[in-house]
């Protein structure tokens, strides 16, 4: 079982994007493209116009035809008793 779990987290790695240069965290996903099969993109609030550009950035002008979008999942986090509401985002991006 833990063969299994290593083998997968091999193939796949989680990177959180912030506010950082989108052209700085494209070359740096494109990096772990190289040895990774699969790199999930995380982002929250002000964050993901970032992620999707970062991911435009990839597979329309990097990599173009060697990588794709797998899944894109949405989500909305609600601080308890609070009533603020953050939206997420996880992109997660597949070399062909």
């Amino acid at each position: 079982m833990d063969e299994v779990n290593k083998q997968q987290d091999s193939e796949q790695t989680e990177m959180n994007i912030g506010n950082d240069p989108v052209m700085i965290m494209a070359v740096d996903v494109v990096s772990k493209l190289m040895i990774q099969n699969k790199i999930t993109l995380r982002a929250r609030g002000n964050s993901i116009p970032n992620a999707v550009a970062v991911t435009n950035i990839i597979t329309d002008k990097m990599l173009v035809g060697s990588t794709k979008v797998e899944k894109i999942k949405l989500d909305t986090l609600e601080e308890a008793g609070i009533g603020n509401m953050t939206s997420t985002i996880e992109i997660i991006i597949k070399k062909n």
